[in-house]
């Protein structure tokens, strides 16, 4: 706001000493109509080594962070979102980027990119959704695109249903056969079924394509075993998705 309060009950001569409450008035209603913040977002790093959190946002939406950051063991990082964002986070693992900008990461990849400015993350890559003020704020951890490193989302200061969601279990030590994606012999990064067979009864698409056809199949239900609250498959919603209102968010990794 180009100007404040103090300036409006400073100067009698702009709007009379008897129109201070007034004053008072009209900057209370500015303040409810110039828009707010609608969450602020606050990724901590607890993994033993470096993350890097890769910011994608929904259609029509705004960038934050330019996408991408680097994120020391133990350090934490606090993001302001607009009303009504919707987008997604995720971690990469095993990043080396240039002076430009310009590397690859092992997991979780935005195209070489350190700032991935709009473009998502190659799966495998845990995510953590969210879609804010629809009324309320819709949010949850999904497995869908895999997974490679744990993730939780914690809201506080909100009001309804709030709940802490979480994947904390190391999948990549109990990956399902078929699924590993290893370097140097160590499992860094565990895929989706989809991902890995590029079948429409893993993908939900096709003959699969509404929540009626395509069910859990061997490969989610480890996966849902493994991370409970954690979205498994596509149209694994009644357990996976929640919601809270007006709340602040802590993503942490590990």
């Amino acid at each position: 706001m180009e100007f404040s309060l103090f300036f409006l009950l400073d100067f009698p001569f702009f709007l009379g000493t008897k129109h201070k409450s007034l004053a008072l008035s009209l900057f209370l209603l500015m303040v409810v109509f110039s828009g707010t913040d609608a969450a602020v977002f606050t990724l901590y790093n607890k993994c033993s080594d470096m993350v890097w959190p890769g910011i994608q946002p929904g259609a029509g939406k705004p960038q934050l962070m330019n996408g991408g950051f680097p994120l020391k063991p133990g350090e934490t990082v606090t993001i302001n979102a607009p009303a009504g964002w919707s987008g997604r986070f995720w971690g990469r693992r095993g990043c080396s980027f240039d002076l430009s900008g310009k590397g690859a990461c092992i997991t979780g990849d935005c195209g070489g990119l350190l700032q991935c400015a709009g473009a998502g993350g190659t799966p495998p890559a845990t995510l953590a959704e969210f879609t804010l003020d629809s009324p309320l704020d819709f949010y949850d951890v999904s497995l869908v695109d895999g997974y490679n490193v744990p993730v939780s989302v914690s809201p506080s200061g909100g009001s309804g249903a709030c709940q802490t969601v979480k994947c904390i279990s190391d999948l990549n030590r109990q990956c399902p056969g078929g699924l590993e994606v290893k370097r140097n012999g160590t499992t860094v990064a565990c895929k989706s079924a989809c991902l890995a067979f590029d079948k429409p009864e893993y993908c939900c698409t096709g003959a699969y394509g509404t929540p009626q056809t395509c069910k859990p199949t061997v490969y989610s239900k480890a996966f849902k075993l493994a991370c409970p609250m954690a979205y498994s498959y596509a149209y694994d919603d009644p357990t996976s998705t929640f919601t809270c209102k007006n709340a602040n968010y802590s993503i942490r990794f590990c």
